[in-house]
């Protein structure tokens, strides 16, 4: 299972998540990393998109979800981890960490590690990393590519 933060313009509009650029990204970073992209099931913490659109018919620009928004859409992630009882959850960025983990929740700080936490009433084996649209945003975008496939590597040998 992959957890993300939230859907972005296009997920928005098609109803899907990871469907732009930042899906297409991480499908490619999946497959170099073993794990098929079919196989994984894919959501997002908060399940609505939040956006500032400066004019009228121009691309909303994604603002990040607050804790209050997290907590709101809390009760539809914990279903879902309770219907899919995945191996492994992919922990996609800082927002899906904290949803998942708590406040205190720092990506940089155990990125790449699997960790073993309760969750939702569940214990459960998760490996964070960072979202794929940091990668997008990075000045070393090859370096931030390599960082995620390596950290999705190590979801593949924790998942066998």
């Amino acid at each position: 299972m992959l957890v993300g933060e939230q859907p972005g313009d296009q997920e928005d509009r098609q109803g899907k998540p990871f469907v732009g650029p930042a899906g297409r990204l991480l499908d490619r970073a999946l497959e170099e990393a073993g794990i098929d992209p079919d196989e994984a099931y894919v959501t997002n913490a908060v399940k609505h998109f939040k956006f500032t659109q400066a004019e009228p018919r121009k691309r909303r620009i994604h603002k990040a979800p607050n804790l209050r928004e997290m907590t709101a859409c809390g009760p539809w992630l914990a279903a879902e981890l309770a219907v899919v009882e995945p191996e492994l959850i992919v922990v996609l960025g800082a927002t899906a960490g904290k949803a998942l983990l708590g406040s205190s929740f720092r990506v940089s700080q155990v990125r790449g590690t699997v960790l073993e936490e309760e969750i939702h009433g569940r214990p459960e084996r998760l490996v964070p990393t960072v979202h794929p649209s940091a990668v997008l945003r990075a000045d070393d975008r090859e370096a931030a590519y390599q960082g995620l496939v390596s950290d999705l590597k190590v979801a593949a040998r924790a998942l066998g």
